[in-house]
């Protein structure tokens, strides 16, 4: 995605919201639709390497071109990387590798992610492109709808757990025993 504001007003906030939905929504649904693959195994970083390499370099692809413009070729590389980094972002979160996280792990991942990741977006808006810097906001808010349901499946299967722990007579309701 060029991520400069020297294309049209229109093409540059449709670039800006599919560069913030394509790490958000579209990776995380191809690497779950393929979690069972070999091959994550072999690509698959710590979630401590992860979640920081994905930052950075999301910063650099969405604010380098702000500094100086980029030519093309470059911000087409830099998207790569970007949606390199973003599968092993995913990675421990639905992949079934040595690194994945637990469900409360999963849980401060996502939650501590998606703030991270709007921070570049607030300084596209800070240079005075408001609609660039919000349509990628709004295009990563499925990371905030994924860490939401990451939870509420997480609370389920807890409370699924503790349920199927009482003894029997408990669950049924008999008023004999206490």
């Amino acid at each position: 995605m060029d991520h400069s504001a020297h294309g049209t007003h229109l093409s540059s906030v449709g670039a800006m919201a599919l560069s913030g939905f394509a790490p958000a929504a579209v990776v995380p649904g191809v690497v779950w639709l393929l979690r069972r693959a070999p091959l994550w195994e072999r690509v698959s970083l710590p979630p401590g390497i992860a979640l920081p390499l994905l930052v950075l370099l999301h910063a650099w692809a969405v604010l380098a071109d702000l500094v100086r413009p980029l030519p093309v070729a470059v911000t087409f590389g830099s998207e790569l990387v970007l949606l390199w980094a973003a599968v092993t972002f995913w990675l421990p979160v639905v992949a079934h590798t040595r690194h994945r996280l637990s469900d409360p792990c999963r849980c401060l991942y996502l939650f501590l992610a998606a703030p991270l990741l709007d921070l570049p977006a607030l300084g596209v808006i800070a240079a005075g492109h408001s609609a660039e810097g919000l349509a990628m906001i709004v295009g990563m808010l499925p990371l905030g709808i994924v860490a939401a349901a990451v939870t509420w499946s997480w609370i389920h299967r807890e409370e699924r757990e503790a349920v199927d722990a009482l003894p029997l007579m408990v669950r049924a309701g008999d008023p004999d025993v206490r």
